[in-house]
């Protein structure tokens, strides 16, 4: 039995087939949900995909939807230019494309936020085109099967997991082929403690008869993480706090998060351009946010203020807010920012 034989077998029989984007299936509802599994785990992703899915069913809902509504919905999720790009992605195809999905993977992996694995996996997984595709879970069941040398990100690595994928991906199922090679990273071939014995390439891996399934794929070289210091300002008038839009580019991109500061000196000279004035001052804990390059050490501190005489509240084009505690707004939240308004919401710090 060839190797895309037995895959398809273990499909049959152990594959998943009632998740929610494999109803119904159309490019964007693959699309969607093939955006969301990146870094993050399908238990995670469901109920996520389900209110995104119920708030924007077409190309074009989302394509209208003002970005701080899509952020809202990602909130939580982690890794925001995924969303930003999925409002990019879904605008061009309102404007280009009459609001359909291209059916051209060159098309597909224009947009923005689409790789070739990606765009190989929608076209395939909705429309049954034969693409060959190579995500986090291909690469390991592949590399530890063939025993591959390198670590993911690694182009020598990376350049010969795309030849055997394209060798092994068959022309017919190519649909129930793909997904079972997901499923069997996701289920079977996992990170660690891979179920081996369950495994139906389990008889040719390379990996498996050398008792070297940990050291593959193998691991990127670490770098110790430099770490940063932030104080997040909390600035409150009664029940609002006062947050403002980041830009559009960098760590939390459009999302909305509290002023910071470098050191608490700067306190004073940041009311005053804000137009306020404190009344009292509050620091809580100092707790850390780690991003994939560096950790932040984030210090908050919770500013009571009213409004300077005859001043009025500047507002940086809109991009500034109260944001009231008892009426959440629907707008994208930073991880940091979600945290500390929750805390907030706690008797102890009202």
């Amino acid at each position: 039995m060839s190797f895309s034989d037995k895959v398809l077998t273990w499909y049959d029989e152990q594959g998943r087939k009632d998740l929610p984007w494999q109803q119904n299936k159309t490019p964007y509802r693959v699309w969607i949900s093939e955006i969301m599994l990146q870094q993050t785990q399908v238990a995670t992703v469901i109920p996520y995909y389900q209110r995104f899915m119920q708030s924007f069913p077409t190309i074009i809902d989302l394509a209208n939807a003002p970005q701080d509504d899509v952020l809202h919905h990602w909130t939580g999720l982690g890794y925001y230019a995924r969303a930003r790009n999925l409002h990019k992605a879904a605008q061009i195809m309102r404007d280009d494309y009459s609001g359909q999905f291209p059916v051209d993977i060159e098309q597909v992996m224009a947009l923005p936020g689409i790789g070739k694995s990606t765009a190989g996996a929608i076209l395939s997984l909705s429309l049954g085109q034969h693409h060959p595709i190579l995500d986090g879970n291909v690469k390991r069941v592949l590399a530890r099967f063939h025993m591959v040398e390198g670590y993911p990100g690694l182009a020598r690595f990376e350049k010969q997991l795309w030849q055997l994928t394209e060798e092994l991906t068959p022309t017919a199922c190519v649909q129930q082929y793909n997904q079972a090679m997901m499923d069997l990273g996701a289920m079977v071939c996992t990170r660690s403690n891979p179920g081996c014995v369950s495994c139906p390439l389990k008889d040719d891996c390379q990996a498996f008869f050398h008792g070297q399934q940990k050291n593959f794929p193998g691991k990127k070289p670490k770098k110790d993480k430099p770490v940063k210091q932030t104080a997040m300002l909390l600035l409150r008038q009664e029940q609002q706090i006062l947050m403002y839009k980041r830009p559009a580019t960098g760590i939390w991109g459009g999302l909305y998060s509290f002023y910071e500061l470098s050191d608490a000196s700067q306190l004073q000279q940041k009311l005053t351009e804000l137009g306020l004035q404190a009344s009292s001052e509050q620091q809580l804990d100092t707790f850390r946010h780690t991003f994939s390059h560096f950790h932040l050490d984030i210090t908050p501190l919770i500013v009571d203020v009213t409004p300077l005489a005859n001043t009025a509240n500047i507002n940086e084009n809109n991009r500034q807010l109260w944001y009231h505690l008892s009426q959440p707004m629907n707008v994208g939240l930073s991880a940091p920012a979600k945290v500390l308004l929750d805390n907030l919401q706690n008797p102890a710090h009202k």
